[in-house]
């Protein structure tokens, strides 16, 4: 029986069956392939933008203080006696030398006159002792007495000298508790609240004093920085740059005054690893007090032209930190930054970002790289333009 032969495969027909095939999938891709991606696609998501500014970004190093006047003196009395007069109100604005409190000086006036009555008769007593020193000298020039009475003579005179330099001297005391009587101000400043009333009977034992008297303009600010921090602010001393310090209440939301720091501490305390620091201030407006409790940045350096952005639009990832860029085709790309300081609500970036770049501030947390967007509107940047004026507020 014979085998029936196999019709030769024909290639080409094979080549145009499969042509034919692909035309079609390419004609059905091309029909309904956008309905399937409208229907499927990720909806936009709505995002709020920032664009990376160019700025002068003040390095800023916070710290902790209180404020200290510059001068604090408790008034006390160098003598005792009764306090007749305050002469003072309380919380007044003084001058050196201004008379706040007067003590009953009569007893003092009545040791005035006793002991100028001692230092006439003892200047008479000398006067006398002088005269018979003299006779004695020419009597034992003549050999008429002895070399031991004119010695003896000769001490009475000292003697009588020493009295009337100790009458001087006790008068001068005197005079000066007089003055006593009448105690004033050694500096200028604001007088506290009256610690003693009219009448009592002062010592000089006395420990509280009469009042207290600070001087506030201007005023001073002792803080603490980490001894981390130590050389960075050593290196602008030693450079003789003058370091501007700010000072700004306990929520850190209202800068209270601006001034320069005047020293450092000479060692760091083992216990908690700080150093003091003290700041001048004018204090024209009084806006510091004494034993206030202040925020301090003091500004060591400043970062010209650096790329700053909202510290809100870094987000952390696990090998480094990024942000969303904006692309032109509304959607968002991710892009690794390497950040540098925080300044405010502001961050400079060292690189990733170039400045006039959109980076996305709000929305971030259901983003993706590549992700669609949509603008809901762009921040605002008082931030930046605060920071601006701050750095001209600083540098002028």
């Amino acid at each position: 029986m014979d085998t029936p032969k196999r019709r030769p495969f024909n290639q080409k027909r094979s080549f145009w069956v499969i042509l034919l095939i692909i035309v079609i999938l390419i004609y059905l891709v091309r029909q309904y392939g956008s309905y399937f991606y409208s229907a499927h696609k990720a909806p936009s998501q709505p995002v709020v933008l920032a664009t990376a500014k160019s700025a002068d970004v003040p390095v800023l190093l916070p710290g902790l203080g209180t404020v200290t006047p510059t001068y604090s003196v408790t008034v006390r009395t160098q003598i005792n006696g009764q306090l007749l007069q305050v002469l003072f109100t309380e919380g007044q604005m003084i001058k050196k030398g201004d008379l706040l409190a007067q003590i009953d000086p009569r007893p003092y006036q009545a040791q005035l006159v006793q002991y100028e009555g001692q230092l006439v008769r003892d200047q008479a007593l000398l006067a006398n002792a002088l005269v018979d020193l003299k006779r004695y000298q020419t009597l034992w020039s003549q050999n008429s007495v002895s070399k031991q009475i004119l010695d003896t003579q000769i001490s009475l005179v000292q003697q009588d000298q020493g009295t009337v330099q100790l009458d001087q001297g006790l008068i001068e005391s005197t005079k000066i508790n007089l003055i006593y009587c009448r105690i004033t101000s050694p500096i200028d400043g604001r007088v506290g609240l009256r610690l003693v009333d009219p009448g009592n009977y002062v010592q000089t034992t006395d420990t509280t004093g009469i009042a207290i008297i600070d001087t506030l303009s201007p005023i001073t600010v002792i803080f603490t920085l980490p001894e981390d921090d130590v050389p960075q602010v050593l290196k602008q001393i030693n450079a003789g740059k003058t370091l501007i310090v700010e000072a700004y209440d306990r929520q850190q939301n209202t800068l209270l005054a601006t001034g320069t720091l005047l020293t450092m501490d000479n060692q760091i305390d083992p216990t908690t690893g700080t150093v003091k620091l003290r700041a001048q201030f004018k204090n024209d407006d009084n806006s510091l007090f004494p034993n206030q409790f202040v925020n301090i940045k003091l500004v060591v350096d400043t970062l010209h032209n650096a790329t700053i952005i909202p510290t809100a639009a870094i987000q952390y990832g696990a090998q480094n930190n990024f942000v969303y860029l904006m692309n032109s085709n509304n959607t968002v790309s991710v892009k690794p930054i390497t950040t540098s300081i925080t300044s405010g609500e502001n961050t400079a970036i060292i690189s990733g970002i170039m400045p006039g770049q959109s980076v996305v501030v709000e929305g971030a947390d259901k983003l993706m790289d590549g992700a669609p967007v949509k603008v809901a509107g762009a921040i605002r940047s008082p931030v930046t333009q605060a920071l601006a004026e701050m750095y001209k507020r600083i540098i002028a």
